[in-house]
């Protein structure tokens, strides 16, 4: 920290770890969060020490026996204006400071790797795009920033991760999302924040922290074999979605091939961003989400699709690149390789004479 003495944060890092009093800093953004925590103390005290000292001060100067009979003392403009813009001054700071800290955490970067999280009573489930299934863990490799989507089963719930000073609301039917990247390997607690139930003491996991290396050995040795993605094509199989999004002329479903991402005019010519939280409810409330130009025939699919169903429906249709896919849904569980100009994807017979990278 460039304002602060780096003997003085070493001495108060290691005393707070060591003490117990805050949990090790493991993360990018936990030296951050620990200055504005240290700031926000040292004003507090400051100002605790000052008003203390004044009113002892003032007891003893103006004590009944100095002074038995009351004196008028007219305020001072000065005065008044200097202990309202000081500490004013001082709020505002804090305000900027935690904004700036607020909207970096809960913006993800670009490249961050993305894992769903499901809470239910009472425990955490973590869904990996490769497939692999975690329950009350979660592993994660060093220096890589971590994008999490979390949604709640049945009531609110809350992902907290003090080492790494994150947390999120996990919320009944809406998608939250939050993301840290982890600078020590080692095992870290995971906690439920908020009060769930009957067992909410209970809800409880580990981060696992891992260098690259052993991430990827991880990795391969926790896959089910099936990837989100091809789990969600093999769902969208079974649910005859291919029907209608077919990106076929005449369809009766838009074309969901490089939908996401992009931005949709609804029938009421309101203009949407498609994506997660998007996508998820276009599966489960249609009629609320009709795209300009189609008809609103599309059932509703609420109660029939776990969340982590959705997660896989929503994964695929995130790697759908051309109509070609779609079509081999119907004869296929497993992905498209990667079109070249050998494949059947880019050649236009195979695809009813239209490529279609939208």
């Amino acid at each position: 920290m460039d304002h602060i003495s780096p003997v003085l944060w070493q001495f108060l890092v290691k005393w707070l770890t060591n003490f117990a009093v805050i949990p090790p800093e493991a993360s990018k953004v936990a030296p951050q969060m620990d200055a504005l925590l240290l700031f926000m103390t040292l004003v507090s005290l400051v100002g605790l020490v000052l008003v203390i000292f004044l009113v002892v001060t003032f007891s003893i100067l103006y004590r009944r026996e100095r002074h038995p009979v009351a004196t008028q003392i007219e305020g001072s403009t000065l005065l008044e204006a200097t202990w309202t813009i000081i500490p004013l001054g001082l709020f505002l700071v804090m305000f900027v400071w935690g904004s700036v800290l607020y909207f970096r955490i809960y913006t993800p970067p670009p490249n961050a790797m993305q894992v769903y999280v499901v809470g239910k009573q009472w425990m955490w489930k973590a869904e990996h795009p490769g497939g692999q299934h975690e329950i009350n863990s979660l592993h994660v490799p060093i220096n890589q920033p971590v994008q999490l989507t979390l949604i709640s089963q049945d009531v609110f719930h809350s992902f907290s991760m003090p080492a790494f000073r994150v947390k999120r609301e996990a919320i009944p039917g809406r998608y939250t999302t939050v993301w840290f990247e982890a600078t020590e390997t080692g095992t870290f607690h995971l906690f439920c924040s908020q009060y769930c139930g009957t067992a909410h003491s209970a809800m409880i996991g580990d981060i696992v922290v891992m260098s690259p290396e052993n991430y990827k050995k991880w990795l391969q040795s926790s896959t089910s074999g099936v990837s989100l993605a091809q789990d969600g094509e093999r769902l969208f199989a079974s649910l005859s979605c291919s029907a209608c999004h077919n990106g076929t002329p005449g369809a009766r479903g838009p074309n969901l091939a490089g939908v996401y991402g992009s931005t949709l005019t609804l029938s009421d010519g309101q203009k949407v961003t498609v994506d997660d939280a998007y996508l998820r409810q276009a599966i489960l409330n249609p009629s609320a989400h009709i795209t300009q130009g189609y008809s609103p025939i599309m059932p509703t699919y609420q109660g029939q699709v776990s969340e982590e169903g959705l997660f896989s429906l929503v994964e695929y249709i995130k790697n759908l690149d051309s109509n070609y896919r779609i079509k081999q849904t119907t004869t296929t569980t497993e992905l498209a390789p990667v079109a070249t100009a050998a494949t059947p994807a880019a050649s236009p017979a195979a695809n009813n004479g239209k490529v279609s990278h939208e």
